[in-house]
């Protein structure tokens, strides 16, 4: 997995931050991605990386405050231009589709694949399961409704124990990829071999929860709850919690208790404030890590990758 930090600003563009938007490219051999908030000018921030618009599978916006929304509608028109034919989902709060419509009917934007829009209703639980991954989303506490997203992976099976394969009298070939694949075969003698008789321990999935707006909240920890890696608002320095809280935000040490409650692995603060400047960075992350490790203060066009343990 590898993720992309393609706006790290609050409230509106800066000079050295774009808005909110976030790429999630997906494990192989999928191939696809998933776009978290479309900001304003998001689509041109993806042009500076190697991300296609073809290949992005589904969208999820937070909440519909506009740094977080603005840059949708030109997204999903420029994803026809770019031979985008596949379907395409996107979830987000109720009001999503109303405002989707809306602008499309006005210009008469039409697609060239089909754009289906789940609005999320329920406070939280699993919203969809590509086979791949799943995504469960928790409602956060925010000015207007606003959601987290937890990004769970399917457990990999284990690594192919070849004496034993060996040992059973079967050479490699095509039964070994569905032993891989956790699938039972049997030989022509009618001996059953088991997936999990000849595979060793298999390897969790990797875990990834990207926030949306908040102030701390319950649902926070959950969503996070053993994260490989957590994205999490930090809008204001510590000490302006008070400042924070009254527009539902949060502050860096606020991001880092929760990273340190829910037992993430990794902490990656994002949406800063505009009174913060390039040079503010090293001090709110150090402000972070006195309370997490590690913590990295998020800059546009940052790639990560998620590893595996």
């Amino acid at each position: 997995m590898k993720i992309w930090f393609l706006g790290t600003g609050a409230g509106r563009p800066g000079k050295h931050r774009n808005v909110t938007g976030i790429a999630l490219q997906l494990p192989d051999p999928s191939c696809h991605w998933w776009l978290f908030d479309a900001g304003e000018a998001t689509q041109h921030q993806l042009l500076r990386t190697p991300l296609k618009l073809s290949k992005l599978e589904a969208v999820f916006v937070t909440h519909l405050h506009g740094d977080h929304l603005y840059g949708l509608p030109g997204l999903l028109s420029s994803r026809s231009f770019d031979g985008g034919i596949t379907p395409l989902r996107l979830f987000g709060p109720p009001g999503l589709k109303h405002y989707v419509d809306t602008v499309f009917g006005i210009s008469g934007t039409q697609l060239d694949y089909e754009l289906h829009i789940h609005e999320l209703t329920a406070p939280e639980g699993e919203i969809w399961d590509n086979g791949t991954v799943r995504i469960e989303a928790g409602a956060l506490e925010h000015r207007i409704a606003c959601y987290g997203y937890r990004v769970t992976e399917r457990e990999q099976p284990g690594k192919l124990l070849v004496h034993k394969l060996e040992e059973l009298g079967l050479t490699a070939g095509p039964l070994y990829g569905k032993l891989k694949q956790g699938q039972s075969v049997a030989l022509e003698d009618g001996t059953l071999i088991r997936s999990e008789d000849v595979t060793g321990e298999a390897k969790p999935g990797r875990v990834v929860t990207i926030l949306g707006d908040t102030k701390p909240c319950a649902n926070v920890v959950k969503l996070a709850k053993g994260a490989d890696l957590l994205v999490h608002e930090a809008t204001f320095a510590r000490g302006m919690e008070e400042k924070a809280h009254e527009f539902g935000h949060s502050t860096t040490a606020e991001a880092a208790e929760a990273a340190a409650a829910a037992g993430a692995k990794r902490l990656v603060m994002t949406h800063f404030s505009g009174r913060y400047g390039s040079e503010d960075l090293i001090r709110l992350e150090a402000e972070a890590a006195e309370r997490f490790k590690p913590v990295t203060a998020a800059v546009d066009l940052m790639m990560l990758e998620v590893n595996r343990e």
